[in-house]
């Protein structure tokens, strides 16, 4: 996977980039959210739920269902978040769509539970660019700036990249109405 942080970047990098009136920053924080919130399922671990387990790592908070759940979620709470549902729905449910969209693209673990309920099978993209995360008691090592490096690569640079692609547009047309 990668790091829990560098899932949040995707969400970032798309709401900076169509600005605040399109995406406030109150659904900016609950798309970064929505983006790292599947990791959590590492708690089963805890309560003895194996990774290849449905409930396990990379599995149901993994799936398009779950992210269609979380932008619902936003929908029904357009009012706090100050966003219109559908703006909110798309949004959060992208960013939760993003999370197992880049675990698929890791080179580690047992795949992606994309398509859970209607299958438990676990899927990777065809290629597996970005090192896969060492959990927290190895991630300060050379592994861990490996992966650094990757995910700086392969999720930082292209976020950059979307974000500055998003607001040219904005900012051109600023310019413009500015003259």
């Amino acid at each position: 996977m990668p790091t829990v942080f560098a899932h949040a970047l995707v969400p970032i990098a798309i709401g900076l980039g169509l600005g605040s009136r399109r995406i406030p920053p109150r659904l900016l924080m609950a798309g970064a959210a929505a983006a790292m919130l599947p990791d959590a399922d590492v708690v089963a671990f805890k309560f003895g739920i194996a990774y290849a387990d449905a409930l396990g790592h990379r599995g149901a908070s993994h799936s398009v269902v779950f992210a269609l759940l979380l932008g619902v979620l936003a929908a029904l709470c357009r009012s706090p978040l100050r966003a219109r549902a559908w703006t909110a729905f798309l949004f959060v449910a992208c960013s939760g769509l993003s999370h197992p969209l880049l675990d698929m693209l890791t080179n580690g673990g047992l795949g992606v539970a994309l398509l859970w309920p209607w299958s438990e099978q676990r899927f990777f993209a065809p290629w597996q660019v970005i090192e896969v995360s060492p959990f927290a008691h190895r991630f300060f090592s050379a592994r861990g700036v490996e992966v650094l490096w990757s995910e700086a690569r392969w999720i930082g640079m292209p976020a950059l990249l979307l974000m500055a692609t998003l607001a040219a547009p904005r900012f051109l047309w600023e310019r413009h109405q500015s003259r």
